[in-house]
């Protein structure tokens, strides 16, 4: 009995039709996928599969619902993100295991079943955002301002004298530009 054995789902005895299964994830879930290299350790979240047996296929529907902590990207601080996500998946038997595209995966016949929890954790971190940064203003102060020690600067702030070396990291930066880009704005782009 594998360690997400609690994931299997046993496809060759289910009668056509609808059928559901549910799961909560929490902690031991999350140390069980951990190798790592997860993004996600700690969560809370519930998890609705409704499965649709046709003749041929195997049609499943995943509600996921709930809250997982990531790092914050700029402080490295946990941070709570909400999770609600819907997702398909398509499983059909074959000779071995496969995955024809992102919706449809073949089993082997003789397995008989799919174990869902890396489907699971890959529906949970495609839906977090690629920024994970906590709110402007509640990023842990003293990795703020480590980071802004060592932080790039613009030509601007570096002829200014009275630059602020607290100015934090939290306020948007989407506006900054690096110097060393500047040539590449007038360059010439060949329209085909």
């Amino acid at each position: 009995m594998g360690k997400f054995s609690l994931y299997n789902i046993p496809l060759r005895g289910l009668s056509e039709g609808k059928h559901e299964f549910k799961y909560d994830l929490d902690k031991g879930f999350f140390s069980l996928i951990d190798d790592g290299t997860a993004d996600v350790k700690k969560g809370d979240l519930n998890v609705i599969v409704s499965l649709k047996k046709t003749a041929v296929t195997f049609e499943l529907n995943f509600a996921i619902t709930g809250v997982v902590l990531v790092s914050c990207d700029r402080c490295l601080d946990d941070i709570a993100m909400d999770v609600d996500t819907k997702n398909k998946l398509i499983v059909k038997f074959g000779k071995e295991y496969s995955e024809e595209s992102d919706e449809i995966v073949i089993i082997p016949e003789e397995d008989g079943e799919i174990n869902i929890a890396w489907f699971l954790y890959e529906f949970i971190v495609l839906s977090l955002p690629a920024k994970r940064v906590h709110p402007a203003g509640t990023c842990n102060k003293a990795m703020s301002s480590k980071l802004n020690k060592h932080r790039a600067k613009s030509v601007d702030e570096e002829s200014d004298d009275d630059v602020d070396d607290d100015m934090s990291l939290d306020e948007d930066d989407s506006s900054f530009t690096d110097s060393r880009w500047d040539a590449l704005k007038d360059a010439p782009i060949d329209e085909d």
